[in-house]
């Protein structure tokens, strides 16, 4: 019995879920057992572990699912493999081409009956009856192997360099895309965090307002307040818990946004765990390096596509030179498709460009003028993320100065507002000084908050300025 009583006790202990196991069984269920069976069920159903609680989505979680479900990335990947494929097609025009065909044709045109007839080997010009310019209808059956091989050719060159570079700038445009949403998410989330954490302040400054708003109740009905002071604290009380709905609202809003960053309902407000928070005790690094931007993907992207439109040039400029080809052809022909006579034809050829109505001068003048903007894109390039990193920089080292601020600040101002409240409740101060004390409690509470997560925002900024979180 003592130990029914301990078995009993544990599944209490291990909460409602285990007793929900047992109250699922029905009565008719347990009638069928015998005593001893019925307890031997019951303990084991106390003794199931209770279903482990949903685990806390983390920022590393946030990342690795934006990274898996982002269409942005997705469509990336799909044009890496499109490049890839551009890549194999410029490669293959390095190999001979093989083509296979058979025909059958019938005919009685002079030339092609001659002709058919020689292949054949069945030409008989001492025949009687032959009459070049009236044969008769003549059949012939022809198999064919045909192959070309290009053996030289400066634009087929180019255009495989301008895949190549096309393949590699599309990989940088994928590192790029990884790079931002990294960021994008790492701020989502740390927003999340900040909108609770401000949610957290106007809840704290309701509880605050709701027991000075206490103590000016007894002071009233003492006899030592007067009724506008409780007026003015519930005037107060009514403002803090409409700032305090905002707050909660602006959370569920925060929620949604990162959920739309990472392309999936992750994060629910109760499932979302902050980071450790020991990159706020260290200052932002110095950006020793002028030319860390150079590490961004974006500037790779554009020096690659620089370099595409140098082949482009080289690619136009071929038209003026010659190319030279390797042909032939092992061929089979018979009247019956019984007695084939073999042939072969094999060659080489050059051809040039003599006149082409300035076609190839105008494709050289375009690629010109591409080759040009393409540079002035690559400076521009480089301009604007050496501003971006200078930015980020400034922006990282305002948000640390503006921590360092309000982690001195914020102490003083709750300890002020704790004095003054006792100092309202013993009647020496004054209903505004109270109320003054508490706004501005809660105004550096929220800056406090903000101050927090904008320097952890920051830092991730800066990551992003440097090229560093589209690194896998």
């Amino acid at each position: 019995m003592n130990s029914f009583r301990f078995l009993g006790h544990l599944g209490f202990r291990r909460g409602r879920a285990c007793s929900d196991r047992i109250s699922r069984v029905s009565n008719a269920g347990l009638s069928k057992l015998s005593p001893y069976g019925a307890m031997l069920w019951v303990s084991a159903a106390v003794l199931l572990p209770a279903a482990p609680a949903a685990r806390a989505v983390t920022l590393d979680d946030a990342v690795a699912a934006a990274l898996d479900n982002s269409p942005t990335l997705q469509a990336a990947e799909a044009r890496i493999d499109s490049a890839q494929a551009m890549l194999l097609q410029a490669k293959s025009y390095y190999y001979p081409s093989i083509g296979l065909s058979a025909a059958y044709t019938r005919s009685d045109n002079p030339i092609q009956a001659f002709m058919m007839q020689l292949n054949q080997r069945q030409l008989n010009m001492m025949d009687p009856a032959f009459d070049p310019n009236d044969p008769d209808d003549t059949e012939n059956v022809r198999g064919s192997v045909g192959a070309q091989w290009r053996l030289f050719d400066r634009q087929r060159d180019a255009g495989k360099h301008m895949a190549r570079f096309g393949a590699e700038a599309s990989a940088q445009a994928l590192a790029a895309a990884r790079n931002q949403l990294v960021h994008e998410v790492t701020r989502g989330f740390y927003g999340v965090l900040q909108a609770q954490a401000f949610a957290a302040v106007q809840a704290k400054a309701v509880q605050s307002i709701e027991e000075s708003l206490r103590i000016a109740r007894e002071r009233f009905d003492a006899g030592s307040a007067v009724k506008t002071d409780v007026l003015n604290l519930e005037t107060q009380l009514a403002q803090a818990n409409e700032d305090l709905i905002r707050a909660r609202n602006g959370a569920q809003l925060a929620v949604a946004a990162l959920n739309a960053a990472i392309g999936d309902d992750l994060v629910t407000p109760e499932k979302i765990e902050a980071p450790a928070m020991a990159d706020l005790d260290a200052p932002p690094p110095k950006c020793t390096d002028e030319l860390a931007f150079e590490n961004r993907p974006e500037l790779r992207a554009a020096r690659l596509m620089r370099q595409v439109k140098e082949q482009d040039l080289r690619k136009a400029k071929g038209g003026y030179v010659p190319t030279v080809s390797a042909f032939g052809s092992y061929d089979l022909d018979s009247e019956d498709a019984s007695d084939f006579q073999d042939s072969y034809v094999a060659g080489v050829m050059a051809e040039i460009n003599v006149f082409d109505g300035a076609r190839t001068r105008a494709a050289v003048q375009a690629a010109r003028a591409d080759l040009a903007a393409a540079r002035a894109d690559e400076e521009r390039a480089r301009l604007n993320l050496r501003l971006d990193l200078q930015q980020a920089f400034l922006g990282a080292q305002e948000a640390w100065e503006r921590l360092e601020v309000v982690r001195k600040s914020l102490e003083t101002a709750e300890e002020a507002r704790r004095i003054v409240q006792e100092q309202y409740q013993q009647g020496a101060a004054d209903i505004s000084i109270l109320l003054q004390t508490q706004v501005g409690a809660t105004a550096m509470a929220t800056r406090s908050a903000a101050a927090r997560y904008d320097y952890l925002t920051a830092l991730s900024n800066l990551k992003r300025a440097k090229g560093e979180l589209g690194e896998k």
